[in-house]
């Protein structure tokens, strides 16, 4: 039965592993003041009746620290280009030169700053919250194998690793948390 217990365990690991991960894109799109590709790879474009993303149809690139240059394969993906930007409602309007679309990103004041911060906690508390999900059904699944026969002391120290799984993830969203915030307010 150990294998079992400690197969559960892994399972939470990897999970909570996908949450993080899902953290630090959502984090990515949020600007920071600096121009960034990923600020729009969420994005989607219509592309000959199919949805892709901008970065599949376009070449995306930093100009310099606040613009972006998205360079279309092809001159007729100018237009749906910048109609999805302006649908995305990322508060940036492009700009079309008739060759490639610009994003301008505006200077960040200090209400926008905020703003972007209260953003930032929330996607931590969404990935907090999936975190104690997974570590809730970790220990759901112990109590059933305890029930089932499985000695109190083997499953108290199965979900306490469970439960240390779960510390480290969590202080991993609050070191990713105070970096963005820093990143965001520093000026």
């Amino acid at each position: 039965m150990p294998e079992d217990i400690s197969a559960i365990a892994v399972t939470a690991d990897e999970n909570m592993k996908k949450a993080i991960g899902h953290l630090e894109t959502e984090l990515t799109k949020i600007r920071a003041g600096k121009a960034n590709p990923q600020m729009i790879d969420g994005i989607m474009v219509d592309y000959y009746g199919s949805s892709m993303s901008i970065s599949q149809v376009a070449n995306v690139s930093v100009m310099d620290a606040r613009t972006l240059s998205i360079q279309p394969w092809e001159k007729n993906m100018l237009q749906p280009i910048e109609k999805a930007i302006l649908a995305a409602n990322i508060g940036i309007t492009p700009q079309n030169d008739g060759n490639l679309v610009r994003l301008f990103l505006p200077p960040l004041t200090e209400e926008r700053r905020k703003d972007l911060v209260k953003r930032c906690h929330t996607e931590a508390e969404q990935s907090r919250i999936a975190i104690r999900n997974i570590r809730r059904d970790a220990i759901e699944q112990i109590k059933k194998m305890e029930k089932n026969g499985l000695s109190k002391d083997v499953a108290k120290d199965a979900e306490n690793n469970v439960q240390q799984i779960t510390d480290k993830y969590i202080s991993t969203i609050e070191k990713h948390l105070t970096a963005k915030e820093k990143e965001i307010m520093s000026v």
